[in-house]
């Protein structure tokens, strides 16, 4: 993979994804075509972002760079399960094979997508940590499995590689506005260096490295506190977002 790509990932690993921001333009924007439209990730200055952002900010984000960089990639939309154009993620052609780049759901590192083999599914593991990953290919659909060492392999989502335009990209976008997860605090972080994901909902924390996961109750007093020190969000940022969330009463 060419040193320019990997840069591209690794610049976008220190970003938190996390829903506050998001919700923070919803209430402000009152529409969420508005909402989508003001995202940090349209002036591809990580520096200035609020926070993060949620899978669609995240892609956009790579969609964009990969382009001026003379890429093409493409956007996909995933499913999990029943629940249709709920995640979304990019496959990048780069000499003759395929990869996969999913910032979503911290996979941060270019995957190669396993080439298709008539009437068998193709597969290809990949140990990272603290998840490992395996990637299926049968009849143009990719299936992204992930779990741990010890334990099976969950099937978190698939993909239809022939992608979507952006047209329709942008249209689950603000789709996405409306769904269940944004009437509550959500953020995810990887520390990739030592290999620990950080996960936060509900007041829930759940920390998990390559020997397991462990589950800390968060009280409502110490959330403020607790998110700017776990995912590095502004404390002003967050208390804005948990204000909104409690008076739409979802709080």
């Amino acid at each position: 993979m060419q040193q320019e790509v990997l840069n591209l990932c690794e610049s976008i690993s220190h970003v938190t994804y996390e829903n506050l921001t998001k919700i923070i333009r919803y209430s402000q924007a009152k529409s969420a075509d508005g909402a989508r439209r003001l995202d940090d990730c349209y002036e591809n200055d990580l520096d200035a972002w609020m926070g993060g952002g949620t899978c669609f900010s995240l892609t956009w984000h790579l969609y964009r760079k990969l382009l001026e960089m003379g890429y093409s990639p493409k956007l996909l939309m995933g499913d999990k399960r029943i629940e249709k154009n709920i995640h979304c993620a990019l496959l990048l052609p780069v000499d003759g094979e395929d990869f996969l780049l999913d910032p979503g759901y911290l996979i941060f590192d270019p995957l190669k997508i396993p080439a298709a083999i008539p009437f068998q599914i193709a597969q290809v593991f990949y140990p990272l940590k603290p998840n490992v990953v395996r990637l299926d290919l049968e009849n143009g659909v990719l299936g992204l499995f992930t779990g741990s060492l010890k334990g099976p392999l969950k099937l978190r989502f698939t993909f239809d590689i022939r992608g979507v335009s952006p047209q329709e990209f942008q249209r689950h976008w603000s789709e996405s506005f409306d769904r269940e997860m944004m009437t509550y605090p959500v953020l995810n972080k990887l520390d990739r260096e030592k290999g620990i994901q950080y996960y936060y909902q509900k007041g829930n924390l759940l920390i998990r490295d390559e020997n397991g996961s462990r589950m800390k109750k968060i009280a409502p007093e110490n959330q403020v506190e607790k998110i700017h020190e776990i995912f590095g969000m502004d404390k002003e940022t967050v208390e804005r977002a948990l204000g909104s969330l409690r008076s739409q009463g979802n709080l």
